[in-house]
């Protein structure tokens, strides 16, 4: 991910840096202290192995694998299951969402709401059994379907369920029919052919029913049934069921056309047999938006995040559903399968920023759009829940998989799975994920300014005074057990209110970018200067070198503690509350206490401290609290500029 690098550059960098330091460092105290004996050699040789420790942030590693590890676990309680640590960072960065329709921005609960029968439009309820063609067009939507409702379980598809529904409520026994006409043979419904075929025994003639998309079934039909006759369709009658269809997906309802045929008695069904139809009807059902969705599609769009919605319904019904979720937008452009497939790139490269909705789209073509967009540079989110939605899956920087209709194969293939197959999910993680790097940022800054500040010391001190202020076990102690336990618990700060009515951050954006690095130089500065007053009023007033690193310890210590609460927010620390972070209040009482314990217990022997007079304690607890002064006062600068 970009943080992985970032990280990775940066370790590359301070190591470089360190060696040169302290290769300079050893050969400047050799030559000024002119004596190569044994003892001078392992001396300068430890004050260079104190830069080094001074300088390497050696808990970083860790403490952004357990911030990471920390944001999955939360974000597995909100329905979000990451499967790779990493892809939490690059959520935070997604700036598209590719996301399928059904069950994703909508209900997935469908319901049948009309019939289209013998040219005219009868509500669902209002469907008479005792009519001919009616009753065929509701015994074809129960044979040629694969869902079940036995005893209230509903099993299948949700648009083959919401049929079965609609027959039972008008009180036909779906088991009963398939009973009295059961399956000789079945070709199933793909995404290529857009039908699905099944072969029974009607009233004594082999009979093939098809059911399937409108306008791929018209092309395959020659008649069609009105009343209990059967006519050779005209160019009216294909006229009046395009313009029925249209009328309906333009209400948002998905469409779905039956038809049906004589076939040869005791041969299997063949894909070369799907044609010559006879037409009966029309099935128009509705998947209501989820509530949330409109809420959450405003959110990404306030946040960057551009929202597409690919699915395999009509593009009339496609771009209906996405104006009322906010999707689609004045201007905007919605693109079928078919379309996209007859563009060459450079056309779709043109287009791709005003295109919101892809309808009737194959596997393929969810592949090339999210290759299209990552060739603009743009970090993809990709929903899927086939195994045919795998490779455009693994394709996308973000392949998201739905946990309740997705496959194995779908959810093997993704970085994350929803475990309510919700788009505001998806919103709400991009929300976490943010929050994470924005926590991970912090912990960064907050461990560099602290290690800046601890290599100017050492090495202020060193060229100025030929004397280490700080032993490496001293900097070892601050960098692993005082340091990185704030550290941590900074890395579970609340995620901050604006975090998405901010853009997204480019791939090329560097982690120290917008003055990032600068304050966390100067933030060292200020720690450096601390430490080195805070070692000469030591050594001045004991009169020893232990005196000074005892003071200088203490100082650098505990101030490094109330800097974790200075690095929370940009915000002054008495706007978001001083001690709101309470996981932060445990970490840094217990860092306190590990500090004073190494002061004034006898750990401090090895450590080469010394018990100092009470003046001066009091002296160092002024210095700690310089960090926050000097924060607020910079934090109040920040924001009187940003206004002006």
């Amino acid at each position: 991910t970009p943080l992985q690098k970032k990280l990775t550059q940066l370790s590359k960098t301070l190591s470089v840096l360190v060696l040169g330091i302290c290769v300079f460092i050893f050969i400047f105290s050799l030559v000024r202290a002119g004596d190569f004996h044994t003892e001078v050699l392992i001396d300068t040789f430890m004050v260079a192995v104190s830069l080094a420790v001074a300088a390497i942030p050696e808990g970083l590693a860790t403490v952004v694998t357990i911030v990471l590890a920390i944001g999955v676990t939360n974000m597995s309680k909100k329905k979000a299951i990451i499967r790779k640590l990493t892809a939490v960072e690059t959520l935070g960065c997604a700036q598209v969402v590719c996301s399928d329709k059904t069950g994703t921005l909508t209900q997935n609960k469908m319901t049948v709401e009309d019939y289209y029968v013998d040219e005219k439009s009868i509500p669902a309820g209002a469907v008479d059994l005792t009519d001919s063609s009616q009753s065929r067009l509701m015994i074809s939507s129960i044979l040629c379907n694969d869902a079940t409702n036995a005893d209230g379980i509903e099993i299948g598809d949700p648009t083959e369920t919401a049929l079965l529904n609609l027959a039972s409520g008008l009180g036909m026994d779906p088991e009963e029919v398939r009973k009295k006409y059961p399956r000789e043979s079945e070709n199933p419904f793909d995404s290529d052919r857009k039908l699905m075929a099944t072969k029974h025994m009607l009233n004594g003639i082999p009979t093939m029913i098809v059911k399937g998309a409108v306008d791929v079934l018209l092309d395959r039909t020659d008649l069609i049934q009105l009343g209990d006759e059967v006519y050779e369709i005209t160019r009216e009658d294909r006229a009046r069921i395009e313009a029925q269809n249209r009328k309906y997906s333009e209400e948002g309802l998905r469409v779905l056309a039956f038809a049906y045929k004589e076939v040869n008695e005791g041969k299997k069904l063949t894909l070369e047999e799907e044609n010559g139809f006879i037409f009966v009807g029309l099935a128009a059902m509705i998947d209501p938006p989820r509530e949330e969705t409109v809420d959450a599609v405003q959110t990404a769009r306030q946040a960057g995040i551009r929202t597409v919605m690919i699915t395999g319904d009509h593009k009339v019904t496609a771009e209906a559903i996405a104006k009322k979720l906010g999707i689609f937008q004045k201007d905007d452009l919605a693109v079928t399968g078919q379309e996209l497939d007859a563009m060459s790139d450079e056309e779709l490269d043109g287009l791709l920023e005003e295109i919101s909705v892809y309808a009737r789209v194959s596997p393929e073509n969810k592949i090339r759009i999210v290759r299209n967009w990552q060739k603009k540079g743009r970090i993809v989110a990709m929903t899927g829940d086939g195994v045919n939605d795998a490779p455009a899956l693994k394709k996308a920087d973000i392949g998201v998989a739905m946990g309740i209709t997705g496959t194995d194969v779908a959810k093997g293939a993704a970085d994350m799975t929803l475990t309510d197959d919700n788009f505001a999910t998806i919103v709400d993680a991009v929300r976490e994920g943010r929050g994470i790097y924005a926590n991970i940022k912090k912990v960064v800054g907050y461990l560099l300014g602290t290690n800046i500040g601890e290599v100017i010391t050492v090495f202020t001190a060193m060229m100025l005074w030929h004397k280490t202020p700080l032993l490496s076990m001293q900097l070892l102690w601050i960098n692993l057990v005082t340091d990185s336990l704030p550290a941590i618990a900074l890395g579970m700060e609340a995620v901050e209110s604006e975090v998405m009515t901010q853009k997204p951050k480019p791939k090329s954006e560097g982690l120290f970018a917008h003055g990032f690095g600068v304050r966390i130089v100067l933030q060292g500065v200020m720690f450096g200067l601390l430490a080195l007053f805070a070692f000469m009023i030591g050594e001045k007033s004991t009169g020893t070198v232990a005196g000074g690193q005892t003071m200088a310890f203490a100082v650098l210590a505990l101030s490094q503690v109330i800097q974790a609460y200075n690095m929370r927010s940009e915000h002054s620390l008495f706007k978001i509350g001083m001690f709101t972070n309470k996981k932060l209040n445990q970490a840094a009482l217990l860092s306190i206490v590990l500090v004073l314990a190494v002061l004034f217990t006898p750990l401090r022997i090895p450590f080469g401290l010394e018990l100092l007079s009470l003046n001066m304690y009091l002296t160092a607890l002024g210095m700690v609290l310089i960090p926050i002064l000097v924060m607020e006062f910079s934090k109040a600068f920040g924001l009187i500029r940003h206004q002006h």
